[in-house]
């Protein structure tokens, strides 16, 4: 049995917004693993956190456009 403890998902993710800026689903999956990106950050706002929401238009893979959902930290 493993007695050292990894990180929590969420604190992955205040980790990557702080360093980076803010964080989009694709990221949370490729950078971090995370799979329910939205569910952390309810916990994060749980905890007492001010996250920003906003969408973003990006391309699928077909080159059609979609909006997707960007969380940052709000200043102050």
């Amino acid at each position: 049995m493993e007695t050292h403890k990894r990180p929590k998902q969420a604190s992955k993710v205040i980790v990557y917004m702080q360093e980076n800026g803010s964080i989009t689903q694709l990221e949370a999956l490729r950078e971090l693993g995370c799979l329910r990106l939205a569910s952390r950050i309810s916990e994060l706002k749980k905890q007492g956190y001010k996250i920003n929401r906003r969408m973003i238009k990006v391309k699928n893979k077909s080159g059609e456009p979609c909006y997707v959902a960007e969380y940052s930290l709000t200043e102050g």
